[in-house]
């Protein structure tokens, strides 16, 4: 055995039958790793998305004439911190490798990656027939799911930056009507996100150790036994 192969089998990828590593991109979902990059920024965006959605409940509404409170000031420059957040997970995500690929986030533009997206929510809800929990791998699904909640995110921070720019104009009062709709929305899939997750974690799945603890890299499917075990 060279020491090609043992490098090889230390990573966790097998090598093809030439000796040649498989490109990560090209790996079953399962096999995909997230680094510390994507977990600080995955935990900051739900940091700032969480304080957007519930300082927006506390925000009081000024009089005419009168100074926005503490509150709507820190919101609003929160807010700003979000667009750029947002704009570092969609940077990442173009650059990153070895992990869920820009085109599994959007699969719409993709007859085949949308069948792949139907095949997997068919699979899941196969599962749940059985009697089994989701996979809480990353399959065509999750991927396309995970998309649709960052493209809403990113919807959300864009219509408040317009608002607090155009601040005083009508076009204003049209970008702070779907960043408030929007936010509903995000509510919505944040309760659905997090219960599932919830979910995964009271049947045995280490999927919050993936998501937020940072070190070395971990691998999506790490913690669970093999059919074999």
């Amino acid at each position: 055995m060279n020491m090609f192969t043992t490098a090889a089998n230390k990573s966790g990828h097998a090598l093809k039958s030439d000796g040649v590593m498989p490109d990560l991109a090209s790996l079953p979902p399962a096999n995909l790793m997230r680094s510390a990059t994507t977990r600080v920024i995955h935990l900051l965006l739900l940091l700032v998305v969480l304080h957007q959605l519930i300082s927006s409940e506390f925000m009081d509404t000024p009089l005419p004439g009168e100074p926005l409170s503490w509150t709507s000031n820190f919101h609003e420059y929160a807010g700003l911190a979000s667009v750029a957040i947002v704009g570092a997970f969609w940077v990442w995500s173009l650059i990153r490798r070895g992990e869920t690929q820009l085109g599994r986030l959007l699969p719409w533009f993709s007859l085949a990656r949308i069948g792949d997206v139907l095949a997997d929510l068919i699979g899941q809800l196969r599962r749940l027939v059985h009697g089994r929990a989701p996979d809480d791998d990353d399959g065509a699904f999750a991927s396309a799911v995970h998309g649709l909640g960052l493209l809403a995110v990113t919807a959300m921070a864009l219509t408040g930056t317009v608002f607090f720019v155009a601040e005083g104009t009508p076009f204003a009062h049209t970008a702070l009507g779907l960043h408030r709709l929007i936010a509903n929305f995000v509510w919505a899939y944040l309760f659905v996100h997090t219960g599932v997750a919830v979910l995964h974690h009271l049947l045995g799945s280490n999927i919050f150790s993936r998501m937020f603890r940072v070190g070395r890299r971990v691998p999506v499917n790490q913690g669970k036994q093999s059919p074999a075990e």
